[in-house]
C-alpha cells in the first residue's frame, strides 16, 4: 500500500492511498471461504458449493467491502501519524474523476481532500481586558420580586360584590334583542370570566356593585375580541368563535376576589421550610442573596459570550472555509449548500471556537473530575427547582436527581461539555484584566438587545 499527501495552500491538503492484491487478497479469499460454509444455493448442500460459484456471487461486493474497510483505517492511521491538524472529516476528492472498477481491476487509487488548520497563539494575561458587570440588588426588584412571590402563592376567596378586577362564575348563554334566550344560541355552563381581562371599559362598568345571584347582559365580542379567549371561554372551535357576535347573559352563581398571600410565617414554611425564615428582614435577605445568586450566574454568561466574542478576535484561525461547507453539506442531508452559505458565519465562529477551546485546554491541562461533574449536575438541579419555584427541596432528593441525570448518556454529554467551558471560562477570570462595571438589571438586559 502507497500512501501520500499533497499540500495544496496551508487549510487544503489531498491525501491519495494506492491498493495492490497484496493488500486485500487474502483477506478477501479468508471471507470467501467463510461464505462458502454458510452459503445456501440451491442444488448444493451447505459448504460444498463451488468456490467459483461464490466467487461469481459474492467476490465484488466482498472486495468492495474489504477495500473500504482497508482504507478507512489506513487514512486514519496515516493521519495520526502524520499528526495532520484536520477540521471535519475528509472527503472523497472533488476532482476526481477516476472510475472504479471492482469486476476488472485488481489497483485501486483513492483520493480525500482533507481540510487543515494552523497553529496559532493566545497568550492570555492582564494585558487581556474584558469587562465584567456587578448587577446591584435594587429595592424596586425586591419589591417587583416579593409581589411576584405574594401573587404565586395567592388564591381567590368569594366576595360579596363585583368592583373592576374579579372573576365572575356563572352560567353563559345568548340573547335576542328583547332579552330571550337563543333557544339554539351558543351556551356555556360554569365559566369563568375575568373583569381583569375585559377590553372594553364600558362592558367592564356593567359588572360594577352586581353580586352574586344577579344576571348581566352585555356584547360578549366587545369584551373580548380575540377568537382565541372566545373559544377558550366558550370551550368552542375557534372557527366557531368567529361567528360569535350580539347579547350574551350571564347568571351570576359566584364572585371570586384574587389575594395576595399575606408575607407571613405560612409563607415563609411554604418557600423555605418551616422555620427556615423567621421573620421579614429575614426573608428580605433570602432574596437578597437568591438575586445576588441570579446575577452572578447572568454576569458570568455574559462574561462567557464577551470572553468567547474576545478570543475568537484575537486568535483569528484560519479555516478552510470551501472545505468546511462541502463537509457540513455534505455531512446533514437536510441542508443546502444556499443554506449553508447563509448561516456559515456563526459555523465559521463555533469552529474557530472549538480550536480555541483545545488549544486552552491542552496548554492549561484543563479537566473535569467526577467530583466536579456531579457538584455541577446538582448546581443545575437546584437551580431547575429553583425556577418552577420549589425552594425548599432536600438536599438529598437534589443529589439523587442529579445523579440520575448523570446515568443518562446525552444528558451526561451535554452537562460534561458544560463544565469544562465552566472550566475554561474561570481560567479566563483568572487570567485576564477584568473590567468591572456596575450596572442595573434594566441596564444589563439591555446589553441582550444590541
Amino acid at each position: 500500500m502507497n500512501i501520500t499527501s499533497q499540500k495544496i495552500d496551508n487549510l487544503n491538503a489531498v491525501v491519495t492511498i494506492k491498493v495492490t492484491p497484496e493488500d486485500y487478497q487474502v483477506k478477501v479469499e479468508e471471507v470467501l471461504k467463510d461464505y462458502r460454509k454458510k452459503a445456501k444455493v440451491d442444488g448444493f448442500r451447505p459448504g460444498m458449493v463451488p468456490m467459483g460459484l461464490v466467487k461469481k456471487l459474492y467476490y465484488k461486493p466482498i472486495l468492495a467491502e474489504e477495500i473500504n474497510k482497508i482504507i478507512s483505517e489506513n487514512l486514519m492511521n496515516y493521519i495520526r501519524d502524520e499528526k495532520m491538524k484536520i477540521l471535519g472529516e475528509p472527503l472523497p476528492h472533488q476532482d476526481d474523476s477516476k472510475t472504479i472498477d471492482f469486476e476488472k481491476d485488481s489497483e485501486f487509487e483513492f483520493s480525500f481532500d482533507i481540510g487543515l488548520y494552523e497553529e496559532f497563539t493566545l497568550n492570555i494575561s492582564e494585558k487581556d481586558k474584558i469587562k465584567y458587570y456587578n448587577i446591584k440588588v435594587e429595592d424596586d426588584v425586591i419589591k417587583e420580586y416579593t409581589d411576584n412571590v405574594t401573587k404565586r402563592y395567592g388564591d381567590f376567596t368569594v366576595v360579596e360584590a363585583a368592583g373592576t378586577d374579579e372573576l365572575i362564575k356563572g352560567n353563559l348563554f345568548q340573547v335576542d334583542s328583547e332579552g330571550k334566550a337563543i333557544e339554539e344560541g351558543i351556551k356555556a355552563e360554569n365559566i369563568s370570566i375575568s373583569l381583569d381581562m375585559m377590553k372594553d371599559d364600558s362592558v367592564k362598568a356593567l359588572f360594577k356593585g352586581v353580586k352574586a345571584g344577579q344576571s348581566v347582559d352585555f356584547d360578549l365580542r366587545k369584551a373580548y375580541p380575540s377568537n382565541a379567549e372566545l373559544s377558550s371561554l366558550l370551550r368552542i372551535d375557534k372557527d366557531l368563535a368567529d361567528t360569535v357576535q350580539g347579547e350574551f347573559r350571564i347568571d351570576i352563581a359566584e364572585i371570586l376576589e384574587f389575594k395576595k398571600h399575606e408575607l407571613n410565617q405560612e409563607l415563609f414554611d411554604k418557600l423555605y421550610g418551616e422555620n427556615q425564615v423567621k421573620s421579614e428582614a429575614e426573608f428580605r435577605e433570602k432574596l437578597v442573596g437568591e438575586l445576588k445568586t441570579n446575577y452572578e450566574r447572568e454576569s458570568n454568561y455574559k462574561f462567557a459570550l464577551d470572553a468567547k466574542e474576545y478570543l475568537i478576535g484575537k486568535a483569528k484561525p484560519a479555516l478552510p472555509v470551501d472545505f468546511l461547507k462541502r463537509w457540513i453539506v455534505e455531512a446533514n442531508e437536510k441542508m443546502t449548500a444556499e443554506q449553508i452559505e447563509a448561516e456559515f458565519a456563526d459555523y465559521e465562529k463555533e469552529f474557530q471556537w472549538q480550536l480555541i477551546k483545545d488549544q486552552l485546554i491542552r496548554e492549561n491541562d484543563i479537566k473535569v473530575s467526577e467530583e466536579e461533574l456531579l457538584e455541577y449536575a446538582v448546581t443545575l438541579a437546584r437551580n431547575q427547582f429553583y425556577q418552577y419555584g420549589l425552594y425548599n427541596v432536600p438536599e438529598e432528593h437534589i443529589v439523587q436527581y442529579a445523579k440520575e441525570q448523570l446515568t443518562k448518556k446525552e444528558e451526561a454529554r451535554r452537562i460534561y461539555e458544560q463544565k469544562f467551558e465552566d472550566n475554561i471560562y474561570k481560567l479566563m477570570k483568572e487570567k485576564v484584566k477584568l473590567v468591572m462595571e456596575e450596572t442595573t438589571a434594566e441596564n444589563f438586559k439591555k446589553l441582550f438587545e444590541k
